[in-house]
């Protein structure tokens, strides 16, 4: 009986990771079917590369969207990371248990708090702040990038916090007996050990940010040009898609197929880059 149990355990689990990756898959090829034919017609070079998103009069450049995403993503980056990797620190070396069990679901709370939510933070709070202290819109490239520095948060803590766990006690025992402080002891011991765990939660922090549509939305400002300064607006690759999609139709429905692909392309060399910086750091 005990090894009939274990037999359907093994294969149900199986099945769910055949779905997965058969789901994946499905929308993978349903995405390059739609998109793929405009591509061909309109050509890869000038989709990617032209300057101006005008469907109305045949435009399809996505240039300033890809830079757009890029900006945001990176200043996400900038900002959140650090807080992340410093409250992970805290709570895996320095914090008190109590403490530490305390904020801890506090943490996890953050990522079940529906996107549309941080929007309306964002709009309210973030956008007008800016718009108060700047003396412009508001709506703007810091607008998304400190949105989205909030949205990775609980992703990249907990991860970050986990590796730094994983580090074995011995290191950090060897370091402390050897006179090193305990924060010399994190520097210079336990965050290269842990180097791999905390390459993965950046990593998985900015595939949040490049996919993450809804509250970018709402303090972006989505204007197809390419900003100039970080308080310009900016429109992202899943904008576009998401604004536009209930309308489009031939080519323009077309064509963000084809900025899917895209999409579809940046997630792939990012996930690749993971893999070789995570093999690097390993051997």
């Amino acid at each position: 009986m005990r090894r009939k149990i274990e037999w359907l355990i093994e294969k149900s689990l199986l099945l769910s990771a055949i779905a997965g990756i058969l789901i994946v898959m499905l929308i993978a090829v349903f995405t390059f079917l739609e998109g793929f034919p405009f591509l061909a017609k309109y050509g890869v070079t000038n989709f990617i590369t032209g300057k101006v998103w005008g469907p109305s009069y045949g435009e399809f450049g996505i240039l300033s969207m890809i830079i757009g995403s890029f900006y945001v993503t990176v200043g996400a980056l900038i900002i959140g990371v650090p807080i992340a990797v410093a409250c992970a620190i805290f709570l895996a070396e320095m914090a008190p248990q109590r403490l530490a069990r305390l904020f801890r679901p506090i943490i996890e709370l953050l990522a079940g708090i529906p996107t549309v939510v941080y929007g309306f933070f964002g709009l309210i709070v973030i956008v007008g702040f800016i718009k108060a202290h700047f003396n412009v819109p508001g709506f703007s490239v810091l607008a998304a990038s400190l949105m989205l520095a909030i949205m990775i948060l609980p992703t990249v803590i907990n991860i970050s916090e986990d590796a730094i766990r994983a580090v074995p006690k011995h290191y950090k025992e060897g370091s402390l007996a050897l006179g090193a402080t305990h924060w010399q002891t994190i520097r210079y011991v336990i965050l290269p050990c842990a180097r791999s765990g905390l390459i993965s939660a950046i990593f998985l922090g900015m595939g949040r940010a490049i996919g993450e549509t809804m509250a970018v939305i709402m303090v972006a400002g989505n204007t197809a040009l390419i900003p100039g300064s970080v308080l310009d607006p900016v429109r992202t690759l899943t904008i576009n898609i998401a604004l536009e999609m209930g309308y489009a139709y031939g080519d323009h429905s077309s064509s963000l197929f084809a900025t899917g692909i895209v999409l579809f392309v940046l997630i792939i060399c990012l996930n690749a880059l993971v893999m070789r910086l995570k093999r690097r750091v390993t051997d």
